[in-house]
């Protein structure tokens, strides 16, 4: 129970860490990369992950409160997609950075020789950092080929603005 315990504090604490140096980071050259980074592309490995399962709790339990900024709930067009993108990218790469954390003391615990421990804190970090930021991935992949029938319908027209590039909104080149 102790180890439970320990595992759920510092995995709700690396929430926290994750914003912080979030927060520190945002405006770094690199971060564009990471806007840009997937671990799985694959559907089939999403699933065989259990993904699909995780965002059905997301949906349906109390985790679905907890970050208001990742809802749309009305007719949106091309700078609200991509608010939301950019929302989801700090989201995303906040439970990574949270993930990092959580694996150092995983890890310690591990190296010390208490295997049970570092076992018990490494999965709860992966249900709560490292499941969100793939389910971030997921969604981000979605909403960007939105973005781009969006871009491709309205703003492929001629007479509208013209598309920025993927460098200013934070999406991947256009191919």
């Amino acid at each position: 129970m102790q180890y439970l315990k320990f595992a759920v504090s510092i995995s709700i604490i690396s929430w926290m860490v994750g914003m912080i140096v979030n927060a520190l980071i945002k405006n770094q050259s690199f971060y564009a990369n990471l806007s840009n980074f997937n671990f799985i592309r694959s559907k089939r490995i999403n699933k065989w992950l259990g993904l699909g399962v995780f965002k059905w709790v997301v949906k349906n339990t109390a985790f679905k409160f907890f970050n208001q900024s990742l809802k749309v709930e009305t007719r949106v067009g091309l700078p609200e997609l991509e608010a939301l993108r950019k929302e989801m990218t700090t989201a995303e790469v906040g439970h990574l950075i949270g993930f990092g954390f959580v694996l150092v003391f995983a890890a310690e615990k591990a190296a010390g020789g208490d295997y049970l421990f570092g076992l018990t804190i490494m999965g709860l970090n992966a249900l709560l950092n490292l499941y969100p930021s793939l389910l971030q991935q997921q969604n981000k992949r979605r909403l960007d080929r939105l973005i781009e029938r969006y871009r491709r319908r309205v703003l492929g027209a001629g007479d509208r603005e013209p598309a920025r590039p993927a460098t200013e909104t934070g999406l991947p080149p256009k191919k």
